[in-house]
């Protein structure tokens, strides 16, 4: 092995085939938003397996009655924010200094949700529907469908342009000159840019047949369905990553048909089938521990146990 060869093993230089992609907007967004989550959160979590075999056959029957497209994903939001309005607290951002350890916890008025959604580029984006505690299954639906239908029109790296930008303009402000300076460097010069400048500034307006970028953010909280990726996905989510600056994510996997024992009237141990969702819920340890997520799950349970409810919604 010659010298070259030696310190290029060293720095884990790629070899002669191998394949580079280097970060898109969408990858850089993301990637910061996911690695001040993985610095920044202490997380503690619980799987959830739910019993909603009487909430299926009740979302199936309103489903077949009412007057607009409803999906499960459109439901779903709606047991988040009803369990967001039992445990407020979940819904909010932290602000934490570490050197100081001090901080402080915004608890906000609305519920907006981030849904990552995929594109017929394969990838996943996410889409925030707002102030979906004061709208109804109908309202979340169409709301659902703009934003997908406009989605398909807009140009997507224009918009995280602009969340790029304020972003920079966050750190100047707060007084980081260093991370601000890397970030405009890597971004528009070297080896490692995304954009030009002049060019993103000449892109698709900012009007109807666009997302905004209030549309695009992280929201106050995430929702994401990773059983709507794959339907025949088995068992349950583990980790799902809290979008900084989150104090809480819901993720769920594929409805599944399990079998359980149980003891009928007669006292007979019988076998019936029951629909379960399993449920991730990941939680910032540092709003008070998982005393917080109570309310919230015993809020799903009782929505579970009683379905009908979705027909006041």
């Amino acid at each position: 092995m010659d010298f070259k060869k030696f310190i290029d093993g060293a720095l884990n230089k790629p070899e002669k085939d191998d394949t580079i992609e280097y970060y898109n907007l969408k990858a850089r967004v993301s990637g910061n938003v996911l690695t001040n989550a993985q610095q920044n959160i202490p997380a503690g979590g619980y799987n959830y397996e739910a019993d909603i075999t009487k909430f299926w056959q009740e979302f199936q029957s309103l489903k077949q009655e009412c007057d607009y497209r409803l999906s499960f994903n459109t439901l779903m939001l709606r047991v988040l924010t009803e369990g967001l309005k039992a445990a407020p607290r979940l819904n909010a951002h932290m602000e934490y200094n570490h050197k100081a350890s001090c901080g402080r916890l915004i608890i906000k008025k609305h519920v907006d949700i981030a849904v990552p959604v995929l594109m017929e580029s394969g990838e996943t984006f996410p889409i925030k529907i707002r102030n979906v505690e004061q709208m109804t299954l109908k309202d979340i639906s169409e709301e659902m469908d703009r934003l997908l239908t406009t989605l398909k029109t807009t140009d997507v790296d224009r918009v995280l342009f602009d969340i790029i930008l304020q972003r920079i303009i966050g750190f100047i402000l707060k007084g980081k000159f260093a991370t601000t300076a890397q970030q405009i460097a890597t971004g528009y010069v070297g080896k490692y840019k995304v954009a030009k400048l002049s060019g993103l500034f000449k892109h698709a307006p900012r009007d109807a047949t666009s997302l905004q970028m209030n549309e695009l953010n992280e929201g106050t909280v995430c929702l994401t369905n990773l059983g709507s990726l794959y339907s025949g996905l088995n068992g349950n989510v583990t980790y799902a990553p809290i979008l900084y600056p989150q104090v809480f994510i819901m993720a769920i996997g594929a409805i599944q048909d399990k079998e359980y024992a149980f003891r009928n009237e007669k006292g007979e141990v019988d076998l019936a089938t029951k629909k379960v969702l399993p449920i991730n819920i990941m939680f910032d340890h540092r709003i008070g521990g998982f005393a917080d997520t109570v309310p919230f799950i015993k809020k799903l349970d009782e929505i579970f146990s009683n379905p009908e409810i979705i027909r006041t919604w």
